[in-house]
């Protein structure tokens, strides 16, 4: 099986032409939900990059593998999907953003060496790297971002582009006559990048991901990581004005919401990317930039699809497209992600599967609650590999692939939050490990719970879809709410930290443990086996 794990970084799950955008046409993405299934309660483990990710190429849940955000180190001996692939002879490849932050000083204890193989893999959180470009450099007084670097910057410098920060100056930057006008001002939004459209970042890992493909043999898995949508929000002509205000959405907000707000989400509202983001002049700005963003992605899956077809690979390659989080782009008087509204935790996901088994359900929707760390198990039950479900906390989704249901299909999602390195910590007073939400999600309502003291949150999903209206301080909702708080509380209570050896083996150790000599509770040899005892009786060995 070859498999082309695509994600897109920031990509909304309701910004697309087949989940029912109005204006917005994507028809390559909606070509690949016609020929597979497409997930529309899906739900990411995180809503920030990082830790979003990090769940993703562990099929761990946050809490689990603890790198809770940007820049926190996944620790050293993870296991990650690429671990789990290669034991069953697939390669796993990286082509894009993880947004991983290795564990140096744990390598360091253990003597791994950065440029060995298992160094290496570690550093890159189990790929094999083919192409490793996280997308941020941004470059202020006190440095770079991002110290690592960037093929994508040697790539511009290559074919001319001027400066020490190519990325900064032209691909994520418009022009003012001479001077730059840089896409981190979100006024530059509709000015075309100062890029040929061919040497933008899209395209570019779209050549990157048909390279791999070219010499690629056996079987193996590509992990397509594309950097955008995310901000900054500027992207080349033609894409630049594709899109004008007549084609956006209507934003999602109610001035209810700012009525006696939960105060961790107040702090969010009033913090600096909340206000900007509630002006309707940015999201007039900002907004169809970001549509014609996607619309480039789009046509660069057009081109993969393009290139599958004409190698004939089409017919044996599982395409997964999926996205890390959404972007709130003022709706609930919110920009970026960071809480658990739709338009931050909830992810498009769409899985084409070439083989026979799934032709019954090419094209059709599934409703089923999912989770990221689904995909996981998903490619490694595609794969032909066991999901060590002691380690992998996702659940296969052949199942619905194949036209049934799973044995144990998910009656909640769940996804965590750490905003201890979020200025709103700072604002709300709040300790770093009291800093945590967790969100509880079944198909009519939500539930987030926040450390630190603070009241719960609570949505009614099937009467309130939009998510106007939190019930998590009236009393009239205790005993939903108790009942939600059940589920996470069973979540809390899972084996998540014993991975070093499964269930199965557990059970053969105690079943077959009689042989091993030790002897507990047995009062005489005559009631136990012959077997059992055969090292304890008989005469005394000579001795001198």
């Amino acid at each position: 099986m070859k498999i082309l794990y695509i994600m897109f970084d920031q990509l909304r799950f309701d910004y697309l032409g087949c989940a029912g955008h109005p204006t917005l046409k994507t028809p390559n993405i909606d070509r690949i939900a016609a020929m597979g299934v497409r997930f529309t309660n899906a739900y990411t483990q995180s809503p920030v990059c990082g830790a979003a990710r990090m769940s993703a190429y562990t099929g761990r849940y946050v809490s689990s593998h603890g790198a809770q955000w940007n820049g926190h180190p996944l620790r050293v001996g993870e296991p990650t999907l690429g671990d789990h692939l290669r034991e069953i002879d697939v390669g796993c490849w990286l082509i894009g953003k993880t947004h991983m932050h290795a564990d140096a000083e744990g390598m360091a204890r253990l003597g791994l060496a950065p440029d060995s193989i298992i160094g290496a893999r570690q550093a890159e959180c189990g790929f094999d790297v083919w192409c490793r470009d996280d997308g941020l450099w941004a470059q202020g007084p006190d440095g770079f971002y991002d110290h690592k670097r960037s093929p994508y910057n040697e790539f511009l410098k290559s074919k001319g582009y001027g400066g020490d920060n190519p990325w900064a100056d032209f691909a994520n930057a418009g022009s003012e006559g001479d001077n730059v006008a840089s896409g981190w001002f979100m006024r530059n939004a509709r000015k075309p990048a100062n890029i040929a459209e061919q040497d933008s970042e899209t395209p570019w890992l779209t050549n990157q991901a048909i390279e791999f493909m070219q010499q690629a043999t056996g079987n193996w898995c590509a992990h397509i990581s594309y950097i955008k949508p995310h901000w900054p929000y500027i992207v080349p002509a033609p894409y630049n004005d594709m899109y004008g205000i007549a084609d956006i959405k209507p934003v999602v907000r109610s001035d209810n919401e700012r009525t006696n707000p939960h105060p961790i989400y107040d702090a969010f509202m009033q913090g600096r990317v909340g206000k900007t983001f509630s002006r309707h002049d940015v999201r007039d700005t900002v907004v169809p930039a970001y549509m014609g963003l996607i619309k480039q992605c789009d046509d660069q899956i057009g081109r993969l699809l393009a290139y599958l077809e004409d190698t004939g690979a089409l017919e044996d390659t599982m395409i997964i497209l999926t996205s890390d989080h959404g972007d709130y782009l003022g709706d609930h008087w919110m920009g970026e992600k960071d809480l658990f509204h739709a338009p931050s935790v909830k992810v498009p996901l769409i899985i084409y599967d070439p083989g026979k088994n799934a032709n019954s359900t090419r094209g059709t929707i599934c409703d089923a609650l999912v989770e990221a760390i689904d995909v996981t198990a998903t490619i490694i039950d595609a794969s032909g590999g066991v999901v060590p479900e002691h380690i992998v906390e996702g659940r296969t989704l052949l199942h619905y692939i194949k036209g049934h249901l799973p044995n144990k299909p998910r009656s909640f999602a769940i996804s965590e939050y750490d905003y201890s390195n979020h200025p709103v910590c700072t604002v709300l007073g709040t300790a770093p490990r009291d800093a945590r939400l967790f969100m509880v999600a079944t198909i009519e309502w939500k539930l987030i719970h926040a450390e630190g003291g603070f009241p719960p949150m609570l949505f009614d999903l099937a009467n309130d879809p939009d998510e106007l209206c939190d019930l998590g301080r009236d009393p009239a909702y205790v005993t939903k709410r108790i009942e939600l708080y059940k589920h996470l509380h069973s979540w809390g209570l899972r084996m998540s930290q014993r991975i070093t050896i499964s269930d199965a083996e557990i059970v053969d150790q105690r079943e077959h443990s009689s042989g091993t000599g030790v002897i507990l509770g047995v009062y005489s040899e005559d009631d136990i086996t012959a077997y059992e005892v055969a090292n304890y009786v008989g005469k005394i060995p000579p001795h001198r």
